[in-house]
Protein backbone atom coordinates (compact mmCIF):
# COMPACT_ATOMS: atom_id res chain seq x y z
CA UNK A 1 0.00 0.00 0.00
CA UNK A 2 1.29 3.43 -0.95
CA UNK A 3 2.13 6.46 1.53
CA UNK A 4 -1.34 8.17 -0.19
CA UNK A 5 -3.31 4.67 -0.06
CA UNK A 6 -2.34 4.84 3.96
CA UNK A 7 -3.42 8.11 4.63
CA UNK A 8 -6.51 7.84 3.04
CA UNK A 9 -7.60 4.30 5.03
CA UNK A 10 -6.22 6.24 8.64
CA UNK A 11 -8.72 8.92 7.74
CA UNK A 12 -11.75 6.85 6.61
CA UNK A 13 -11.39 3.70 8.43
CA UNK A 14 -13.07 5.72 11.80
CA UNK A 15 -16.31 6.41 9.46
CA UNK A 16 -16.44 3.18 7.84
CA UNK A 17 -15.77 1.49 11.11
CA UNK A 18 -18.22 3.54 13.02
CA UNK A 19 -21.30 2.76 9.94
CA UNK A 20 -20.40 -0.84 11.34
CA UNK A 21 -17.93 -2.06 8.46
CA UNK A 22 -14.38 -2.62 8.11
CA UNK A 23 -11.44 -1.51 5.61
CA UNK A 24 -10.57 -4.75 3.84
CA UNK A 25 -7.86 -2.29 1.19
CA UNK A 26 -7.45 1.29 -0.50
CA UNK A 27 -6.24 1.30 -4.10
CA UNK A 28 -5.42 4.72 -5.63
CA UNK A 29 -4.89 3.53 -9.08
CA UNK A 30 -4.75 5.26 -12.80
CA UNK A 31 -6.71 3.39 -15.59
CA UNK A 32 -6.45 5.10 -18.76
CA UNK A 33 -7.18 8.90 -18.38
CA UNK A 34 -8.76 8.34 -15.33
CA UNK A 35 -8.04 8.02 -11.80
CA UNK A 36 -9.84 5.89 -8.91
CA UNK A 37 -10.08 5.68 -6.09
CA UNK A 38 -11.60 2.13 -4.79
CA UNK A 39 -12.45 1.44 -1.04
CA UNK A 40 -12.89 -1.94 -0.69
CA UNK A 41 -15.07 -3.26 2.32
CA UNK A 42 -15.12 -6.48 4.60
CA UNK A 43 -18.29 -7.55 6.61
CA UNK A 44 -21.42 -10.07 6.27
CA UNK A 45 -23.69 -9.45 3.63
CA UNK A 46 -22.29 -6.57 2.51
CA UNK A 47 -25.22 -4.80 -0.23
CA UNK A 48 -24.77 -2.32 -2.77
CA UNK A 49 -26.93 0.06 -0.29
CA UNK A 50 -24.21 -0.82 2.44
CA UNK A 51 -21.75 0.74 -0.20
CA UNK A 52 -23.31 3.78 -0.96
CA UNK A 53 -23.90 4.30 2.76
CA UNK A 54 -19.91 4.51 3.40
CA UNK A 55 -19.54 6.31 0.18
CA UNK A 56 -22.42 9.04 1.41
CA UNK A 57 -20.41 8.94 4.90
CA UNK A 58 -16.74 9.15 3.25
CA UNK A 59 -17.26 12.12 0.54
CA UNK A 60 -17.52 15.19 2.64
CA UNK A 61 -14.31 14.11 4.38
CA UNK A 62 -12.06 13.37 1.56
CA UNK A 63 -13.12 16.49 -0.45
CA UNK A 64 -12.26 17.99 2.72
CA UNK A 65 -8.85 17.07 3.51
CA UNK A 66 -8.06 17.20 -0.15
CA UNK A 67 -5.36 14.52 -0.36
CA UNK A 68 -5.80 13.96 -3.99
CA UNK A 69 -5.14 16.87 -5.84
CA UNK A 70 -6.35 15.82 -9.93
CA UNK A 71 -9.60 14.43 -10.26
CA UNK A 72 -10.51 11.16 -9.43
CA UNK A 73 -14.15 8.70 -9.28
CA UNK A 74 -14.78 7.34 -5.85
CA UNK A 75 -15.59 2.87 -6.20
CA UNK A 76 -16.63 2.00 -2.56
CA UNK A 77 -17.48 -2.17 -3.34
CA UNK A 78 -16.79 -4.99 -1.28
CA UNK A 79 -15.32 -9.08 -2.12
CA UNK A 80 -18.51 -9.96 -0.79
CA UNK A 81 -21.05 -7.95 -2.01
CA UNK A 82 -24.47 -9.37 -2.75
CA UNK A 83 -27.63 -9.00 -4.69
CA UNK A 84 -30.45 -7.22 -3.13
CA UNK A 85 -32.67 -9.70 -3.52
CA UNK A 86 -30.11 -12.94 -3.10
CA UNK A 87 -30.95 -15.56 -0.72
CA UNK A 88 -28.67 -16.33 2.10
Amino acid sequence: MTALENKIQDLVEPIINNLGYQVYDVIYEKEGKDNYLRIFLDGDNISIQDCEKVNNGITDILDEKDFIKSQYFLEVSSPRIRAKNQRK
